[in-house]
């Protein structure tokens, strides 16, 4: 049976391209010059360091800039709040991946209410969703794609 997987997953090699680049942002700003202000990254947590809260919100601006232009979806982030660590002011940042649980069963339900030909089921941090015709998969897409989601989603292994 035809099949495809709703996802969402974000490229490390993309997310280091955009902490670089808003990083270079942040170093070339004239109200920046001799502040310690950068970008730490682990994995899918990113930390930003500076010395005052406005500060901090130039970087994340930067940073939600720098996203899309590596094809990241800047809802994906996971803002924490602004904590004070010495003189300075720091904010920790998750990139969250993988279909949550509320997500996953919110694109069940919406796969159900369009009464699609096509079946939908949660498998870990993904949905698979199932169908006897491919068209049929293609029109749960396109109703996914129109739909207000929360997180950024891709749609991967299409088989017939």
């Amino acid at each position: 049976m035809p099949s495809f997987d709703v996802v969402s997953e974000v490229d490390k090699h993309a997310l280091t391209n955009a902490v670089d680049q808003a990083s270079k942002v942040i170093t070339s700003r004239y109200d920046f010059k001799g502040v310690d202000a950068k970008f730490e990254r682990k994995e899918y947590d990113i930390t930003i360091t500076a010395d005052t809260e406005y500060q901090l919100d130039a970087m994340l601006d930067s940073l939600r800039t720098a996203l899309p232009k590596n094809g990241i979806g800047v809802s994906c982030l996971d803002i924490k709040k602004v904590q004070t660590a010495g003189k300075q002011v720091k904010r920790d940042i998750t990139v969250r991946t993988g279909v949550e649980t509320e997500l996953a069963k919110k694109i069940v339900k919406m796969t159900k209410d369009q009464k699609l030909k096509v079946q939908a089921s949660i498998q870990g941090d993904q949905v698979r969703i199932t169908g006897k015709k491919r068209d049929d998969l293609q029109e749960c897409i396109a109703m996914l794609r129109a739909a207000e989601l929360e997180m950024p989603l891709q749609y991967i292994n299409f088989r017939d």
